[in-house]
């Protein structure tokens, strides 16, 4: 039998008018610290947005995604909340906020392969 790791994610969320509370999900972010593995993927739906929210500058959060994925995989230009270990920037980017783009509270779960299962979850909770 396969030994399986112990992994946490968050789901990427878009929060256009954060005091209505109301939000679609555009992304998975996972940890798995065995397996030394921190990333995150995201897919915007241009329709989705422009149904929630005319007001959204897709351009604006499209940059703000990109950020969120080159500090959870440490990229060059992350800027120096990259430059912390994975579990600090896991941290770091999944911390509760108010604003446009939050995370969900944070789900344990056990993988054999933790990009696979990342993009698992992202097929079936962002597509």
């Amino acid at each position: 039998m396969q030994e399986k790791f112990l992994f946490e994610y968050a789901v990427i969320r878009v929060m256009p008018r954060v005091e209505r509370e109301e939000f679609f999900n555009v992304g998975i972010i996972l940890f798995c610290a065995k397996k030394k593995f921190l990333q995150s993927i995201f897919y915007l739906d241009k329709n989705k947005i422009n149904a929630f929210s005319k007001e959204i500058d897709i351009d604006e959060l499209t940059a703000n995604l990109t950020a969120f994925e080159r500090i959870s995989n440490g990229l060059d230009g992350s800027g120096p909340i990259g430059k912390y270990d994975q579990p600090s920037r896991f941290r770091w980017l999944t911390a509760t906020r108010s604003t446009v783009l939050q995370c969900s509270k944070v789900h344990p779960g056990f993988c054999i392969d933790p990009n696979e299962t990342m993009l698992k979850l992202h097929d079936e909770l962002v597509l």
